[in-house]
């Protein structure tokens, strides 16, 4: 299982929002690149970017920021989500160097658009499913509709989608611990790979989800944690790989 730490952009800055409200942002830096940094020297094998402005406004916003990572990084995965909404965003992208895009919104809408940017861009494509009670929100959690994230992930087995990224939106940037039962019971009914995502505090909330055994779970995305320092990436990314070594 990969910790992969989250980098959340927001007018430029390194920002963390609580329940994703743009109005309850803190700002841990202005220089994004230098904050990949950091995290690549603790050992993260793969990053997660979030163009916030992007996830609002339906375009990318700091399409630049996401560019100047991916060219100091060009040999670590790197997932972007936010404002992803057309073939050429995604190309962009991927031109740029990223190893995955993140569909939300769109996948929701039209669920359609998954697969068509599945042929398009093999390999490439991760389902970002954003849940409040069981039920897939989307345009940056502003709304939330009447599908439920289990059901939308069954849908797009057969399309070839990377991975999924669940986010329980009551646990995220709370840290008090991630959704593990919907987060189990999605990798449990779903093909598709899960990374989790949202709440997780310190290292007893790794070992919880390593503690449930569940094999489609890939990963687990941190943010708040490691920038307040409730949770170091090197020693949450050991625990991970010693787990999968005993086995």
């Amino acid at each position: 299982m990969l910790i992969i730490p989250a980098i959340d952009l927001k007018d430029g800055a390194c920002v963390r929002l609580r329940q994703g409200l743009m109005d309850d942002a803190t700002v841990f830096s202005d220089d994004p690149v230098a904050m990949a940094a950091k995290w690549v020297e603790a050992g993260c094998r793969r990053l997660h970017l979030v163009d916030l402005n992007g996830a609002f406004e339906g375009q990318p916003v700091n399409g630049e920021v996401v560019t100047a990572i991916a060219k100091r990084y060009p040999n670590l995965p790197i997932q972007i989500g936010g404002g992803i909404r057309s073939l050429e965003t995604i190309e962009h992208y991927v031109r740029a160097g990223v190893s995955y895009v993140i569909i939300g919104t769109k996948a929701v809408k039209q669920p359609e658009f998954v697969g068509e940017a599945c042929r398009a861009f093999p390999g490439k494509v991760i389902v970002g499913l954003d849940a409040k009670d069981g039920f897939v929100a989307t345009d940056g959690w502003a709304e939330v509709s009447n599908v439920q994230a289990v059901d939308l992930a069954r849908r797009f087995e057969a399309d070839g989608v990377s991975a999924i990224v669940y986010t329980d939106i009551a646990k995220d940037g709370m840290m008090q611990g991630c959704n593990i039962e919907a987060t189990v019971a999605l990798a449990n009914a779903s093909r598709i790979p899960v990374i989790a995502s949202g709440g997780i505090h310190n290292i007893g909330d790794i070992q919880k989800l390593l503690d449930t055994n569940t094999p489609g779970i890939i990963g687990a995305i941190t943010g708040r944690a490691i920038y307040e320092g409730t949770l170091d990436v090197a020693e949450a990314q050991a625990l991970c790989d010693l787990k999968f070594k005993d086995e």
